[in-house]
């Protein structure tokens, strides 16, 4: 017999992806009647049948792992820590993409926001806007909801912190097993400040295509617009979930400064 997390799993990342059982059915290679049966705890599929469901929804390789283990299945996808030898190659990779980026800021993140690692860049443009203070939190989106933390620095706060919860309830409604990701969106929600119509998910705009942060310090403004790098065909839970987040000069005012921190050193 099929065990209950399992169906129930499958109902969730259905509902989150708009597929009836026929759609899921027919993706999948299955019979719709096999998916119901499973779906109900009266058939157990086999590993095959839950690594096609698992395509057929496109699951990230954590929850992969978590339908595999709810299905009786050990876990495919192994989930190695930056530090070890393993990903040593990858770790002077992101090293290297880091260096690169400078005088301008880069950070790597994984998939709540929390900042891995950072370039001297990245240190001296908070340092400077935040008047030489340390960030109470390593998470990025509870550095722009604090008040106490970056969000002061921040000049066109609303703009950004609403493209951020914008992509925290499309990661909430596209992935609704991870429970980080609501608790996330929960707590930055209860910031003081934080728009009431936040709280809905706004399916009626999109995002904007190029976001631009104004960091502010005096009268003087550091503008950047982000590019995401990610890693292609990852076969670690590690490196499905990491971000490199590379921040690039929108005007000259902002490349002058960020030389200026660079020599000030």
């Amino acid at each position: 017999m099929s065990r209950p997390q399992l169906g129930a799993l499958l109902r969730e990342w259905r509902a989150a992806r708009r597929l009836s059982q026929l759609d899921l059915a027919l993706d999948a290679g299955i019979s719709p009647r096999h998916l119901s049966c499973i779906e109900t705890g009266k058939a157990q599929p086999s590993r095959d049948v839950v690594t096609r469901l698992a395509d057929a929804l496109d699951m990230p390789l954590r929850e992969r792992n978590a339908l595999l283990v709810a299905a009786g299945f050990a876990p495919r996808y192994p989930e190695t820590a930056l530090a070890t030898p393993e990903l040593a190659q990858v770790r002077r990779a992101i090293e290297f993409i880091l260096a690169q980026q400078e005088p301008y800021p880069a950070f790597v993140l994984n998939r709540r926001w929390d900042v891995l690692m950072a370039n001297d860049a990245a240190l001296r443009v908070n340092g400077y806007v935040m008047h030489g203070r340390a960030s109470a939190h390593r998470n990025m989106i509870r550095q722009i909801f604090d008040p106490a933390d970056l969000r002061a620095a921040v000049a066109n706060w609303e703009e950004v912190a609403g493209d951020l919860i914008h992509h925290l309830h499309a990661e909430v409604a596209a992935a609704p097993s991870d429970l980080e990701a609501r608790a996330l969106l929960d707590d930055v929600l209860a910031y003081p400040g934080v728009p009431a119509r936040w709280r809905r998910r706004d399916l009626d705009t999109a995002p904007a295509p190029l976001l631009t942060t104004v960091l502010q310090r005096d009268d003087r403004q550091l503008r950047f617009f982000s590019t995401i790098t990610a890693f292609g065909t990852p076969r670690d839970v590690t490196l499905d979930e990491l971000r490199i987040e590379c921040c690039f000069p929108v005007d000259e005012a902002t490349v002058q400064l960020c030389r200026e921190l660079a020599a000030n050193l």
